[in-house]
């Protein structure tokens, strides 16, 4: 394997997106750690280079004519993925909910995280047809939201809800699995 094949190799892997899908936190596992840890960025990331140049290009010179520098690789945003309960068919939060969104609202009004925004992602499984599932997830995102603001007084300007309907199942063996109907708090941050 030549230098520039090998070099090529290790910037796609590095560039590669994790694979495995990361387990929704159940209401009695959420933590405000837990929370931080998932949401909160990663310090960044300092790497040395190699500078590849052409044979007819001045030492230590600029990039040639029409040339470029390479593109940062992709960041997947930082998210948590919360198996929020909510009344049958309904937006209506149930009691264990809203104890773990309690925590929720703690660990966002941390200061680790209390200067990003989140995307609030509502998820639902298939049944029910995919235009009601993506009206119910949207409505369960909101009502995230606005138990956030309304009982922890989170910004509302910090916290973007989204329903997802039933496109992005995470147990498609088991599409009406209870990990498939639920919550993400995506870090909007970059």
């Amino acid at each position: 394997m030549n230098a520039r094949t090998w070099f090529a190799a290790c910037l796609m892997l590095a560039a590669l997106p994790s694979l495995a899908r990361q387990a929704p936190l159940k209401e009695k596992q959420i933590t405000e750690s837990a929370l931080i840890d998932a949401l909160a960025p990663a310090a960044p990331l300092r790497t040395r280079s190699i500078r590849v140049m052409r044979d007819d290009e001045p030492a230590g010179g600029s990039a040639p004519a029409g040339g470029s520098a390479p593109a940062a690789a992709a960041v997947k945003p930082r998210s948590a993925p919360l198996l929020i309960t909510f009344e049958t068919n309904s937006a209506v939060l149930t009691a264990p909910a809203r104890r773990a969104l309690d925590v929720v609202g703690n660990a966002l009004a941390s200061d680790k995280l209390a200067s990003f925004r989140f995307g609030i992602e509502g998820h639902a499984d298939p049944r029910g047809g995919a235009a009601v599932n993506l009206q119910l997830s949207q409505a369960r995102a909101i009502s995230v939201r606005d138990y956030l603001v309304n009982s922890k007084h989170i910004d509302a300007a910090r916290l973007d809800p989204v329903g997802k309907g039933d496109q992005d199942l995470m147990n498609k063996a088991n599409p009406i699995a209870a990990e498939n109907r639920r919550v993400t708090l995506v870090n909007l941050s970059r």
